[in-house]
């Protein structure tokens, strides 16, 4: 069953979403316009480059409500991304169900889209993966069935 949510968002962003209300896992890809220095909460100051950024969560209950936090600006900072939400564009929101589990669908979209990382730690403070967050020049495909161009 597709959700169709409605987000608090940046007037200038425009996202595609394909959210499916079973699902356990999703990815959120922004748009950085130019390099920032940021301070990410605890884990410290990290430049990053003008690109593409995808993070990787999981939300066992209402991906409505966690989807919908990460996307909004202006909230308490509790999570990595929230520290660098304010400087992105998000361009697209995509739900996975949760067969492959959070870690292994961070490795495989880094894979598929040949993605670096930008910041060890980055929203992996509870496993034991280097980051939940990669970055690409080239605009990533998050869908696992499309093929890219």
């Amino acid at each position: 069953m597709l959700l169709l949510l409605f987000f608090e968002r940046k007037r200038d962003e425009k996202m595609e979403k394909s959210i499916q209300k079973e699902h356990t896992l999703y990815a959120i890809k922004g748009f950085l316009k130019e390099v920032e220095n940021i301070q990410i909460g605890k884990l410290g100051n990290f430049s990053f480059s003008r690109g593409y950024y995808v993070y990787v969560g999981s939300a066992k209950r209402n991906m409505h409500a966690r989807i919908n936090r990460h996307i909004r600006v202006d909230k308490k900072q509790q999570w990595h991304l929230d520290y660098l939400r304010p400087y992105l564009q998000i361009e697209e929101i995509q739900t996975y169900s949760g067969e492959k589990g959070e870690c292994q669908l961070f490795a495989e979209l880094r894979e598929r889209n040949n993605g670096s990382i930008p910041a060890e730690g980055f929203g992996s403070s509870d496993c034991k993966c280097v980051s939940h967050l990669f970055y690409t020049e080239k605009n990533p495909v998050l869908s696992l069935t499309s093929s890219r161009n």
